[in-house]
């Protein structure tokens, strides 16, 4: 219900119900300034909102009642009203409730201002402030910057990163003949660089930047030097290309013309991209032509026999088999300038599949049976033959004993999956080789065009400088012997040391002995029967054989290897002793040093007149076709 009550004003007053009461919000004077907050009842009573008075200024403080109703309105004028039984329960405060409180509100003051004092009482703000502190890259400029025009101003630096390079693009390209290269980014470091210094710098004045691209020049020559190796071709002189089995001669391929690119050209273009900030330049590289030295017609007047070398071999015929096998299989080989040729690569593994045989052979120091057996006189021969020519050898190892067919210390022995003998064409041109078994012989020649000098020769001569006793006895059981009899199989050999030189000779002077190597062989130990059992077996003849070594070198016979004896190497050829025999040159043979040969240096007999084994001179009637001595 709501009344309205003027006097000299406005006063509005309701009254609302709840829970069987009421309320009223009391009256409002417009001649007064006062409020009374009017009363309030907790159970089943009535709720007063005071009144306000034109008259007073002041302001009352409603009163609670525990039941019963407030008082009414009179005249715009609101009176609050206040029970007897409300005055009458009414209790002094509780001081106790109220010094708690005290208490508690003085520890919550205190724990807030020791938080604000960073004294650990706030975790969660320690931890936001180790992880919102803003990185550098992150921090944005607050001052105005610009690099090359570009407003950086309030990015961070990696987006100031980017708005660069929309602007200056990395996409520089070199093209030859079709081909591109993509050049890598020259420049990233220097951005990475500007931008530390911008960002680290701390309110500097300069605030116009700019790329720069100075210092660049071994960056610059190290691209184009990778470019020189990926396009650069270099020329091809007229040489052998081939090599005809069915004629066995070698044919000729002409030259052919090589290319460069022009490096200071493209180095002065790329520098002048980078001073414009044209980082996307597209740049065409400039080729020229090179020359070769050598047209094929020349090559033919060129080429000649570099070198020659022949060895003896012996009666043994399993043995020969296997150096007329390694010979054939060498044979045409034709090493390009800079190769390096590998004996065991180019021969292969000698195999009984390919008709190599069992014969005597050293491994790991002893003599023994192996596939193969003699083939280490092909590679000795081989490797007299390339330094003659004046070629690098590059890996060459001795025998563990000496060698029978070549004076020691100028042997080259080979074994498959073991040592073996390797040389560089380190001439301008392809060089063929030559390589034949003929009559117990085994000849190695180099076909090319000279690497030596016009009257320059050169050679191997090698010295003793000491023999070394032989090693202890082999001694075999024999029971067919008496007990205090001793049966010399083998004398043994004593082991030695030699010294070897090169010797270089220019028209015939010498001009150059140093030492090329030295090497120790071991001697083999003397074999000797004997009975120390104490028990004899049969009663057959035991001679003494201990003569057998002075009857086998008295019919001209070598020990290869314990119960092994073998012909002797024939007149011409090394003898295994380091003194060299002289041997009648074949018809029409090249020596291969222009030279009457020296310590060392063999050449090859003379074949029956039948035989079509006589090789022609470049250029000669054969057209430049070389012919030498075909395999047997």
């Amino acid at each position: 219900m709501t009344t309205t009550n003027r006097a000299g004003g406005r006063e509005t007053s309701s009254v609302r119900s709840s829970s069987g009461g009421s309320r009223s919000t009391g009256s409002r004077g417009s001649a007064g300034s006062g409020r009374s907050a009017g009363s309030r009842s907790s159970t089943g009573g009535s709720r007063s909102a005071g009144s306000r008075s034109g008259a007073g200024s002041g302001r009352t403080t409603a009163s609670r009642s525990a039941s019963g109703s407030r008082g009414s309105s009179y005249g715009g004028s609101s009176v609050p009203y206040r029970s007897y039984s409300s005055r009458r329960r009414k209790k002094s405060p509780d001081f106790r409730i109220i010094a708690i409180v005290g208490i508690i509100l003085i520890l919550v003051i205190a724990a807030v201002v020791f938080g604000m004092k960073g004294g650990g009482f706030a975790p969660q703000e320690s931890a936001d402030e180790s992880t919102t502190v803003p990185t550098e890259s992150e921090t944005e400029l607050q001052q105005e910057v610009t690099v090359d025009g570009v407003t950086i101003t309030g990015m961070s630096r990696e987006q100031a990163k980017e708005e660069i390079l929309k602007k200056y693009p990395w996409a520089m390209k070199v093209s030859c003949q079709g081909d591109v290269y993509e050049v890598p980014n020259l420049m990233s470091e220097k951005v990475e660089a500007l931008l530390a210094d911008i960002y680290t710098s701390s309110g500097s004045a300069n605030s116009y930047y700019s790329l720069d691209t100075s210092g660049l020049e071994d960056a610059v020559a190290e691209q184009v030097a990778a470019m020189a190796e990926r396009w650069d071709k270099a020329p091809k002189n007229g040489a052998i290309a081939s090599y005809d089995s069915a004629n066995d001669s070698f044919s000729f391929a002409g030259e052919e013309v090589g290319i460069a690119i022009d490096q200071e050209k493209l180095k002065s273009d790329m520098q002048a991209a980078l001073s414009s900030k044209k980082f996307d330049a597209a740049i065409q590289v400039a080729v020229n032509e090179v020359q070769p030295e050598i047209s094929q017609a020349n090559a033919q007047n060129l080429y000649k026999t570099l070198g020659s070398y022949t060895t003896n071999t012996t009666n043994n015929s399993k043995r020969n088999t296997n150096v007329k096998l390694a010979a054939q299989t060498l044979n045409g080989t034709i090493v390009q300038p800079g190769e390096e040729l590998s004996f065991n690569d180019t021969v292969g593994e000698r195999t009984e599949a390919k008709g190599y045989q069992s014969a005597a052979a050293y491994n790991n120091g002893e003599v023994v049976q192996e596939i193969g057996g003699g083939v280490c006189q092909v590679s000795t021969t081989l490797y007299n033959a390339v330094v003659k020519s004046g070629l690098k050898v590059s890996k060459r190892q001795s025998h563990t004993f000496e060698p029978s067919y070549v004076t020691p210390g100028q042997d080259a022995t080979v074994s498959w999956g073991g040592p073996d003998f390797r040389f560089i064409n380190n001439s301008k041109s392809a060089i063929g080789i030559k390589a034949s078994y003929y009559n117990q012989t085994v000849t190695v020649s180099i076909y090319g065009i000279p690497v030596l000098e016009d009257g320059v020769t050169q050679y191997l001569e090698s010295k003793k400088l000491s023999d070394i006793d032989p090693p202890a006895p082999t001694y075999e059981e024999d029971q067919t012997l008496q007990p205090d009899q001793e049966v010399t199989v083998s004398s043994g050999s004593k082991g030695s040391r030699w010294e070897t030189r090169l010797i270089v000779k220019k028209n015939g002077e010498i001009i150059s002995n140093e030492v090329d190597h030295t090497v120790t062989y071991k001697g083999h130990n003397p074999v000797i029967r004997r009975n120390t059992s104490g028990v004899v077996i049969g009663g057959e003849s035991t001679e003494d054989t201990s003569s057998t070594d002075t009857a086998n070198t008295d019919a001209g016979m070598v020990q290869v290897g314990p119960n092994e004896w073998e012909a002797a190497p024939q007149p011409g050829s090394s003898s295994g002793t380091g003194v060299t025999q002289p041997a009648a040159p074949e018809p029409g043979q090249n020596s291969g040093s222009g030279s009457s040969g020296g310590p060392g240096t063999v050449t090859q007999p003379a074949p029956p007149e039948t035989s079509p084994n006589v090789p022609i001179s470049p250029g000669g009637d054969s057209g430049g076709m070389v012919v030498a001595p075909p395999p047997q």
